[in-house]
């Protein structure tokens, strides 16, 4: 599928590919339960592999980069604490973009593939920053990084490294953690990483241009479910009030993490509760697709992260706190273990994100085996990922 993507330093309209967004969610399918364990329809997990990752059968693993080591095949050194990525289309090939949560340091790297998937570079994308977790891709196949700080700021950067990075103040200063657009209604939702944290969307004044808009966050919503509202956050700076504070209506929610948009839904995570929620941004409702506390038989996701979504319609959810799964969860609310690494208890799953053709799965463990944020390790999983 091809859209226009605008360049967002000259303004020029491009063609890019909208593979990386992932595909159906849900198609249609109405949820009144959260999701609940079951039989993960690609089977169960494996013996762990050389690199100690349990896979399915018929997938394989590979290490793509290190901390504080060159990428192979390349003259870069991978940056610390690898966090919230994802991945571009380029060519025949493509590229794999990853945040460092290091503070100060912080800023994002990425990893060039040809078409047979053989790293042919590695560069710095974005420096000098702070503490950047998560963010999320832009239609314009940009690369928004986000300040997990307080009063942090959203980085709009270009994946191929050659326009420098630019701050986009218009989109509030908070402790940011993920982000995903809609270009349906030309909105980009932001998460925020506190224990009474809010769900914000951003209305850029031009679509493709994030310089100028409107900072909203969500009103309403009674409990669980229900429907929503939005209402401007009066000052995005927070010059002398928080912006989770600026609007007395305001939803606020247990640590936001992960944010991920396809057909109509802005699927969300927290943290704090083991929550995946589900906004149906056509009717402004929201309700709850996961919650590890109704989960019966016990729950097999316990630390909701980073999430992202395949062409088939099924989620892929990372666990944070220790549990080092990748869990999926199927369009029919089913939820399963993915894939599993041992001896890595001190670190966490991030930054998951499918390659343009849906065949590949990168994500990093961000402190690896030594726990200590020199220690992450990058991955790639490949194999038969349901389309």
């Amino acid at each position: 599928m091809i859209v226009e993507r605008r360049d967002f330093l000259r303004g020029a309209v491009l063609a890019g590919s909208v593979a990386a967004f992932g595909g159906s969610l849900w198609r249609g399918a109405a949820h009144a339960a959260p999701a609940q364990p079951g039989p993960s329809p690609y089977g169960a997990l494996r013996s762990a592999d050389a690199n100690g990752i349990q896979l399915p059968q018929g997938f394989t693993s590979r290490v793509i980069a290190r901390s504080g080591q060159r990428v192979p095949g390349t003259s870069y050194t991978w940056h610390n604490a690898p966090d919230g990525g994802a991945c571009y289309p380029d060519g025949t090939g493509w590229i794999y973009v990853s945040n460092s949560e290091i503070n100060p340091g912080g800023g994002a790297s990425a990893v060039r593939f040809d078409s047979s998937g053989t790293v042919t570079g590695a560069y710095r994308i974005l420096s000098s920053t702070r503490q950047n977790c998560a963010g999320g891709a832009t239609p314009w196949n940009t690369w928004l990084s986000c300040e997990e700080v307080d009063r942090g700021y959203v980085y709009e950067t270009d994946p191929w490294g050659v326009k420098a990075a630019v701050r986009r103040d218009a989109m509030g200063r908070f402790k940011h953690e993920a982000t995903a657009a809609d270009p349906v209604r030309k909105v980009i939702y932001l998460t925020e990483d506190v224990s009474d944290g809010c769900l914000y969307r951003f209305r850029p004044t031009t679509w493709g241009d994030l310089s100028s808009g409107t900072l909203e966050v969500m009103t309403g919503g009674t409990g669980t479910s229900g429907s929503i509202g939005w209402a401007r956050v009066p000052d995005p700076s927070a010059s002398s009030t928080a912006t989770r504070h600026q609007v007395s209506a305001a939803k606020h929610f247990n640590g936001g993490e992960g944010c991920h948009y396809a057909d109509g839904i802005c699927w969300f995570t927290t943290k704090g509760d083991g929550r995946v929620w589900r906004l149906n941004a056509a009717s402004d409702t929201i309700e709850l697709a996961y919650d590890d506390s109704l989960v019966t038989g016990g729950a097999p996701l316990t630390g909701v992260d980073n999430v992202t979504g395949s062409a088939s319609g099924d989620l892929f959810v990372a666990e944070d706190g220790g549990n080092m799964e990748i869990c999926v969860i199927t369009p029919d609310g089913v939820v399963a273990p993915f894939l599993r690494i041992g001896g890595q208890s001190s670190s966490e799953i991030t930054g998951p994100a499918f390659s343009p053709d849906g065949s590949r799965l990168y994500f990093s463990s961000q402190r690896g085996t030594s726990g200590s944020s020199s220690g992450g390790i990058t991955y790639e999983v490949r194999g038969p990922f349901r389309s």
